[in-house]
C-alpha cells in the first residue's frame, strides 16, 4: 500500500455543491436537512481512522430522510458528473503519484473506492476521507463487508503507514524460466494487529499473483543484459548489478514488488550463476 495525503475537502461542502446541481426540490430539501449529520459523521470518521477504530462505526440503512439508494444516486449521478463537483472527484483521483493505485501499488487509478462501503454507510458516501483512488480491480476485490474488528480492516492509504520497515519479500523459484513467489512478512516488532492487517491487505487484493505476473515480465526484460554481463564478468558482478537495482528501487518505494524482486534475485546464488537463462 502507498500512503496518500488526506483530501483537503469537507463532506458538508461537497454535499452543498451537489445540492446546487440537483433539480428535484424534494430531494434537495431532504439533503439540506441532513447536512449537520453528514458534518458530524465526518468528524467521527476521521477520529476513528486516526485511532484505528473505523470498525466501530455502525451501519446505517439511510441518512435521516434520505435513503441509501438516493445517496448512492447523488454520488454517481451528481458528485461524479456535475461541473460543480467533478473537479473534486478528479483531484482526489490524482492524489496518487503517477496515477498508481495505492491499494496494489501497480495498476493505474481509474476510479474512487469507498473505504467504508456506500451501501452500508450512507453518511460517508460523500465524505472525501472515505474516497480512495483505486484501480478497477482493487475496487472490485474489496467486497461490501463491514469489518467487525481492527484485524478485519484492510489498510487505509490516508491513515495507515506500513512503509516504516520492510514487509514485502520474494523468493526465487528455481525453475525454467525463473519465477518469483511473493509473500508478506511484517517485522515481529510491529503490533500483532498491524501485522495481521498487512497480511489481510496482501490477500484481499491478490498481490501475490499480481506481483508474480509483473516480475515475470521484468525477468524476461533483464535476461539479455545479464547474459551480456556474464560474457565478461562473474556471478558476483551480476549480484552487484542486481543489488544496485534493488537499492535504487528501495529508495523509490521500500515495499514495491520491484524492490522485493531485485533483493531476492541478488540473494540467489542459483540465479546469479545462470538461473536467469
Amino acid at each position: 500500500m502507498r500512503r496518500l495525503p488526506v483530501p483537503h475537502y469537507f463532506a458538508r461542502d461537497v454535499l452543498n455543491l451537489c445540492i446546487q446541481s440537483i433539480q428535484d426540490e424534494d430531494l434537495t430539501s431532504r439533503l439540506e436537512a441532513v447536512g449537520k449529520q453528514v458534518e458530524e459523521a465526518e468528524g467521527v470518521y476521521v477520529d476513528s481512522a486516526k485511532n484505528d477504530t473505523l470498525f466501530t462505526i455502525a451501519q446505517t440503512g439511510g441518512l435521516g430522510g434520505v435513503t441509501a439508494e438516493e445517496m448512492k444516486r447523488v454520488y454517481k449521478g451528481t458528485f461524479v458528473k456535475s461541473k460543480r463537483t467533478r473537479n473534486i472527484y478528479d483531484t482526489i483521483k490524482k492524489l496518487s503519484t503517477n496515477d498508481i493505485c495505492p491499494m496494489c501499488g501497480q495498476r493505474t487509478v481509474g476510479t474512487l473506492d469507498h473505504y467504508l462501503a456506500q451501501s452500508l454507510h450512507s453518511a460517508y458516501v460523500l465524505t472525501p476521507a472515505n474516497l480512495l483512488p483505486s484501480c478497477g480491480d482493487c475496487n472490485k476485490a474489496k467486497l461490501d463487508a463491514q469489518p467487525k474488528a481492527l484485524i478485519e480492516q484492510t489498510l487505509h492509504p490516508y491513515f495507515d503507514d506500513v512503509d516504516d520497515d520492510t514487509w514485502l519479500y520474494a523468493e526465487v523459484q528455481e525453475c525454467s524460466p525463473a519465477a518469483l513467489l511473493f509473500y508478506p512478512n511484517p517485522p515481529a516488532a510491529w503490533p500483532v494487529e498491524k501485522q495481521t492487517r498487512v497480511r489481510l491487505h496482501f490477500r484481499t487484493f491478490g498481490l501475490g499473483a499480481l506481483y508474480a505476473s509483473h516480475s515475470a515480465v521484468e525477468l524476461n526484460n533483464i535476461r539479455y543484459g545479464l547474459q551480456r554481463i556474464a560474457e565478461r564478468k562473474t556471478a558476483e558482478d551480476i549480484r552487484v548489478e542486481l543489488l544496485s537495482r534493488a537499492d535504487s528501487s528501495r529508495a523509490a518505494q521500500i515495499n514495491s514488488w520491484q524492490t522485493a524482486t531485485y533483493y531476492a534475485l541478488a540473494a540467489s546464488d542459483w540465479f546469479c550463476s545462470g538461473g536467469y537463462n
